[in-house]
């Protein structure tokens, strides 16, 4: 059976990971909306990847997993 200290760390532990995991959604979300509204203005990437535009919807893939490295490569 576990005891109750090592429940409370593993709880704690489990709550830290869920800060960290919220904190990393936050960056990661504002990251992109900055990266969108600023940068590429005059471009509509959810419209053009709804009209069938694969390049536009590659890069925003791109875009996307270069979010997620740089967000968990900080917060590790």
């Amino acid at each position: 059976m576990i005891e109750t200290s090592n429940l409370t760390q593993t709880v704690v532990f489990l709550l830290i990971n869920l800060g960290y995991a919220v904190v990393a959604l936050i960056v990661s979300l504002l990251a992109l909306l900055i990266i969108d509204k600023m940068l590429f203005r005059q471009i509509d990437f959810v419209d053009e990847i709804k009209q069938g535009n694969l390049a536009a919807s590659i890069f925003y893939s791109v875009i996307l997993l270069f979010i997620g490295l740089v967000v968990a490569t900080s917060l590790s």
